[in-house]
């Protein structure tokens, strides 16, 4: 996989956000008040920030969709019973886009309201400059708490020649890997997607790998599918807990 310099800007995408209530470490998660509006609403204003493209949020409840109504979001209503968020995703393109006019679709979290503009942005160039099917982003982290823990996903990288920030994903894992000495890839979990890969993706069923190690890429890596990674300097925010919720909100005062 050889790096193209002659990234694609002109090509057409657009940024679906998945978002539902149901959450087990932290229900009604997207509609956490975060200095006085909903967690969904930051998460949608730092993807229009962004700047890549449209902005879809494909919502499983009402109560989502009616969130962002008064703030000029585009909302989507999915079936709540659609069994992920690339269901989701696929469901808001069929009613935004049945032309298919968009070529490349960025799936965000709607849990990260701290998410810097650039790391969205940053999350396409695997696509153009590495010619991968998905993209997605790591930082590099030394820390030892890091490595050893199984809620931190590692990105096992592959650089090419003359690259440093991006890399050919080998492989995903929940372990500490590489071993030997130096720095680990928390990877994190933001994807571009070509649509021919999102609609390939989305049809695959689920696979040993990824049964094992409760890692979805895994199914796409298992499939032939090439994952490019950018690597940026930090690791956003995620909020998955009534202490993440407080830590973000001191971000956002900031």
């Amino acid at each position: 996989m050889a790096v193209n310099p002659n990234p694609a800007p002109g090509v057409p995408t657009i940024v679906v956000i998945p978002a539902r209530l149901a959450a087990t470490r932290l229900p009604g998660k997207p509609l956490a008040d975060l200095n006085g509006l909903p967690m969904i609403v930051h998460v949608w204003r730092r993807a229009i920030e962004a700047a890549v493209g449209p902005v879809v949020v494909a919502c499983g409840d009402p109560e989502i969709r009616d969130a962002l109504r008064p703030h000029g979001a585009d909302a989507v209503l999915t079936d709540p019973a659609l069994p992920s968020g690339t269901d989701r995703i696929q469901a808001a393109l069929e009613a935004r886009d049945p032309e298919r006019r968009f070529r490349r679709i960025v799936n965000l979290q709607g849990d990260l309201p701290t998410l810097e503009p650039a790391a969205i942005r940053a999350v396409v160039r695997p696509l153009d400059r590495l010619g991968a099917d998905i993209g997605t982003l790591a930082a590099p982290t030394d820390d030892p708490a890091d490595k050893a823990n199984p809620d931190i996903v590692k990105a096992v990288l592959s650089f090419p020649p003359g690259s440093a920030d991006l890399a050919r994903a080998l492989y995903f894992t929940r372990a500490c890997a590489p071993s030997g000495a130096g720095p680990v890839f928390h990877h994190i979990g933001i994807y571009a997607f070509s649509r021919a890969a999102l609609e390939r993706f989305a049809r695959l069923p689920p696979s040993p790998l990824e049964r094992r190690e409760r890692l979805e890429q895994l199914r796409a890596l298992e499939a032939g599918m090439t994952i490019g990674v950018a690597v940026v300097d930090a690791v956003p925010l995620g909020v998955d807990s009534p202490a993440d919720l407080e830590a973000a909100r001191a971000l956002l005062r900031r």
